[in-house]
């Protein structure tokens, strides 16, 4: 793993154990202002996903990754796409899902930010 891989898997497991925290501020620490994440459900842009949470409406306990992550730095740019696996609540119902998810990140004076994320569920 090179340097700048190994950056990028760190940054996404400091994002991943800020979900688990369940703290919508230090979430958004890790996403750019024009952040959106893409799943099954539609596209969802940073502001809501944050609210979500303050809400209380989306609580993490458990997000892990299954196997090698898959990342690519192309100078400012780098793709994470990796198979993690998380426990949810979703507006008071537990779920576990096992999920591939790719997250494109953008280097900036302020670290990296991922700027785009998408979702999908990985099959049984």
């Amino acid at each position: 793993m090179t340097s700048g891989t190994a950056e990028i898997r760190a940054v996404a497991r400091a994002w991943a154990d800020a979900m688990i925290s369940n703290d919508a501020e230090r979430i958004g620490r890790f996403m750019a202002e024009e952040w959106v994440i893409v799943a099954d459900s539609g596209i969802t842009g940073r502001a809501d996903f944050l609210a979500l949470i303050t809400a209380g409406g989306l609580t993490h306990s458990a997000m892990d990754e299954v196997g090698e992550p898959r990342i690519q730095v192309h100078g400012d740019i780098a793709i994470y796409t990796a198979r993690v696996t998380n426990t949810a609540h979703y507006q008071g119902e537990r779920f576990e899902a096992d999920e591939w998810t790719t997250d494109i990140f953008v280097r900036s004076a302020a670290g990296w930010r991922c700027v785009h994320s998408h979702i999908t569920s990985a099959a049984g």
